[in-house]
């Protein structure tokens, strides 16, 4: 009993402090906990049809890694466009048209709460397929490439509600999914490959570079606040 409560506990509290740290970055105009709360339950309601998908390309043999061209197939398609794909467009139905999504750092904190949603849930998933170890490794892992893979797009959806042409905003719109889809692809690639093992470690090279890129996104976004201007 107490090491289920510990593994169920590992499983939600990662994506929580995620969730908690980006409130904490959403320095100049915080959102209504109400509507981060909304949207985080959101991402976990878009985790039913994407565990769907991913199971039935598994039992179809579309999930394969038994050859290059099946791994890259599985891990840009089959993951990382079907992931990436549905919290993209909970993000672009809900939040993003809304009067509350106000500045660009909103795009950041809405699709991070949209993706510690799906990741939470996902990881309450695996704790209970696979126990501690799979859980713990998750934690330092998995949920932090979502919330970064939700960064960079966050950065790019919320730079184009406030683009200065339709030209410019379909291009930042178009980049807020096809970015992260890529960088989640080649992150999964590595993990998913038979080939070599040394190339796990690039695995784990991405996701700082991708973290540090993060923290940078972040950064920009504060600065381009109206609400930053407002105060000063």
């Amino acid at each position: 009993m107490l090491e289920d409560a510990l593994i169920f506990s590992l499983a939600i509290i990662p994506g929580l402090l995620i969730c908690w740290y980006i409130y904490r970055m959403d320095k100049y105009e915080k959102e209504s906990r109400l509507q981060l709360a909304v949207t985080f339950a959101l991402g976990m309601a878009v985790t039913y049809p994407v565990l769907k998908i991913e199971t039935w390309a598994s039992y179809s043999g579309w999930g394969e890694t038994d050859s290059l061209g099946a791994t890259l197939f599985s891990s840009f398609i089959v993951v990382a466009l079907t992931e990436e794909l549905v919290k993209y467009l909970a993000l672009m139905a809900y939040p993003y048209s809304r009067p509350f999504f106000n500045e660009p750092m909103d795009g950041i904190v809405y699709a991070v709460m949209i993706a510690m949603g799906f990741a939470t849930l996902e990881n309450v998933l695996y704790a209970g397929q696979f126990g501690f170890q799979t859980t713990l490794l998750r934690a330092f892992t998995a949920v932090p490439a979502h919330a970064c893979f939700a960064i960079i797009m966050g950065y790019f959806i919320g730079s184009s509600k406030f683009a200065f042409s339709r030209a410019a905003k379909r291009q930042l719109i178009g980049l807020g999914l096809i970015v992260p889809v890529m960088v989640h692809g080649v992150y999964d690639f590595f993990i998913l490959q038979e080939y070599y093992e040394e190339l796990m470690i690039m695995a784990l090279l991405l996701l700082g570079a991708s973290v540090y890129i993060a923290t940078r996104l972040i950064k920009e976004q504060q600065e381009n606040s109206p609400f930053k201007r407002e105060e000063e």
